[in-house]
């Protein structure tokens, strides 16, 4: 059973996932099919589909997970590892972005955003391998502001009220306790029609 999202965090599993071919097989490898069936539903020669599959199951990004009989053939049933997948910054090694120094640039809140996914990929294998589950928290809404001076207000009020939460809760002597890492940001909203990849 394929888990919901799988971080992708080393350089040839990503060189696996990114290649286009291979990404189109995973696309249609949410349900599990065999090298013929995927052949015949892309519309790709038999040859190039089992390079492809071979490779992704090599990097683990498609596992075995059943055989049928097909005339006097016995055809392995493969599936993708995951619903969906995301690239770990870490991926880029010496590549990975600085921290700007500026805590109201893109950049800064895009290294954020970096640093995060790159930590849940960390902290994913570290509870895959302990069998525990990974204890996290996501908060998410939008607010439009009626100008830019509240939206200074509200970032001014969240500020304050995110800083009396932190001193109220942390405990540096707590025995047994675990720290965690809280973040708060925000950019512009866009619908996700008006995305555009570059």
């Amino acid at each position: 059973m394929p888990v919901p999202l799988e971080i992708i965090s080393g350089p040839e599993k990503a060189a696996a996932l990114l290649d286009p071919q291979r990404l189109r097989l995973l696309s249609h490898l949410r349900t599990p099919d065999s090298a013929a069936g995927i052949a015949r539903r892309l519309d790709l020669s038999r040859q190039q589909t089992n390079y492809h599959l071979r490779e992704l199951e090599r990097v683990s990004l498609v596992s075995l997970v059943g055989e049928r009989r097909k005339g006097n053939c016995i055809e392995r049933l493969l599936q993708a590892t995951a619903e969906s997948y995301l690239v770990s910054p870490e991926v880029l090694g010496a590549m990975l972005p600085s921290l700007d120094p500026d805590r109201f640039s893109s950049a800064y809140l895009a290294f954020t955003a970096a640093r995060i996914v790159a930590d849940l990929a960390n902290l994913r294998v570290r509870a895959d391998a302990a069998g525990k589950k990974l204890t996290t928290l996501t908060l998410e809404s939008e607010v439009r502001f009626a100008s830019p001076a509240t939206r200074l207000a509200f970032a001014s009020e969240m500020s304050q009220m995110f800083a009396a939460l932190i001193a109220r809760y942390h405990d540096d002597a707590a025995p047994g306790g675990r720290k965690f890492k809280v973040v708060f940001g925000g950019y512009p909203a866009i619908e996700r029609n008006e995305v555009t990849s570059k």
